[in-house]
């Protein structure tokens, strides 16, 4: 009975560390995707796909709390071309939707959500591409929202995983809208 008990404590353990961790979401920066206080399944495994929603670590240590995580939406893959104008998204040339802006987009009408830019206007970028191994990366919030536009681009390297699941508060529990 014992050993059983270890054992079980030890998948516990290994599944939590290296497959799926739970966490809470901090501030505003992804509404109306998730808000302040929603508690979110952290997937380690599999691979990062256009407009998944991320963690990391904060890349900016001076404006950031200690061991701080940020949860962001993917805008831009390696190589893409990034830019907004009129409040629209284009990657690679292609005018893009979000659907998951589109009740902020309405509560906002008669102002713009995103304000334009290309990947040139952003920190540390010489390029109107994302460089290979990085991220571009935005919070749904845009006016709310500390993400690529002010620290720049995410390595491949930090981003800890995915989430797609919202296990808490219960009557908003369950997948997150991609962009499908």
């Amino acid at each position: 009975m014992l050993f059983s008990v270890a054992i079980a404590y030890i998948l516990f353990l290994l599944i939590r560390a290296y497959l799926f961790f739970p966490l809470q979401v901090v501030g505003p920066s992804m509404y109306p995707t998730l808000q302040d206080g929603d508690r979110l399944i952290l997937n380690r495994l599999g691979s990062i796909d256009r407009f998944d929603v991320v963690v990391f670590p904060a890349p900016d240590p001076e404006g950031a709390k200690e061991n701080e995580e940020y949860v962001k939406r993917i805008i831009g893959m390696p190589g893409d071309e990034i830019v907004y104008l009129d409040d629209l998204l284009y990657v690679n040339g292609e005018a893009v939707e979000e659907h998951y802006l589109e009740s902020l987009q309405a509560e906002k009408e008669d102002s713009t959500l995103t304000p334009d830019f290309t990947l040139m206007d952003i920190p540390e970028s010489d390029s109107y591409q994302v460089p290979e191994g990085m991220y571009f990366v935005m919070g749904d919030n845009r006016s709310r929202s500390k993400d690529s536009r002010v620290f720049g681009f995410v390595s491949e390297e930090l981003i800890e995983g995915t989430t797609s699941l919202r296990i808490w508060p219960l009557n908003r529990a369950g997948f997150l809208e991609k962009n499908e």
